[in-house]
């Protein structure tokens, strides 16, 4: 199982069983697995230590995208990590620097705390819907910036900005990038998309990558087969 997992294995469903199921098959290929908000709200801590007796060297990353009042966020936070410490775990860059303050110094040591930019599901119209300004790249990079001078991490960015912030934080700033879909796989609910390839060599950190392995006939052999072609 990789130490420092490439590809965060995103298994978001309703079905207990069935998460686990899939995290026994996954884990022990990707080392890495996501856990988002339908799973969160449906099954709480109790589903998390399902899962982790499922694949007990899973290393997790916790998606819940914390963006509230400062200290709802702190308290969050910390709640989250009095019961677990997983690799990672996010809020929203937007929420402003107060509320990421608040959750650095609440995050443990061992947690590494990232920052949504603009999700991956955002186009351009709907960035300007939502009041971020017409310019996609601007905001990206405004949040990015914001993020790493409060102390955070990363940030989870789409492929599309990865080069960019890459360029524009350095070496050691994690970039965790969902929106990632091998080649012959339909896009889905998600706009801004890359190939794996293509996002590792323009300086990605970690890949989400969900459904193509999820929903694959055998997982376990869709995410070896998508790290092999890294490795080719």
């Amino acid at each position: 199982m990789a130490s420092n997992p490439v590809i965060y294995c995103s298994i978001d469903t309703a079905d207990l069983d069935r998460a686990c199921d899939l995290a026994s098959k996954i884990a022990p290929v990707t080392g890495g697995i996501k856990l988002g908000l339908e799973f969160f709200n449906k099954f709480g801590p109790q589903g998390i230590e399902a899962v982790l007796k499922a694949a007990p060297d899973a290393q997790l990353f916790i998606d819940l995208k914390y963006h509230d009042i400062p200290n709802t966020v702190a308290g969050a936070v910390r709640s989250m990590c009095s019961n677990f410490e997983p690799a990672y775990l996010n809020v929203h860059a937007s929420g402003g620097r107060e509320m990421m303050i608040a959750a650095k110094e609440s995050c443990s040591k061992g947690t590494k705390l990232l920052a949504v930019t603009i999700l991956t599901s955002l186009d351009a119209r709907a960035i300007e819907e939502v009041c971020f300004g017409s310019v996609l790249s601007e905001s990206v990079k405004k949040l990015a910036l914001l993020t790493q001078d409060v102390g955070l991490d990363g940030v989870v960015c789409s492929g599309h900005e990865i080069e960019t912030l890459r360029n524009l934080c350095g070496d050691d700033f994690v970039l965790m990038v969902p929106g990632i879909r091998p080649a012959g796989t339909e896009a889905g609910d998600q706009k801004r998309v890359m190939s794996p390839q293509d996002a590792l060599d323009a300086g990605a950190t970690h890949l989400v990558i969900g459904r193509p392995i999820t929903q694959a006939d055998d997982p376990a052999k869709a995410a070896q087969d998508i790290l092999d072609d890294l490795l080719s």
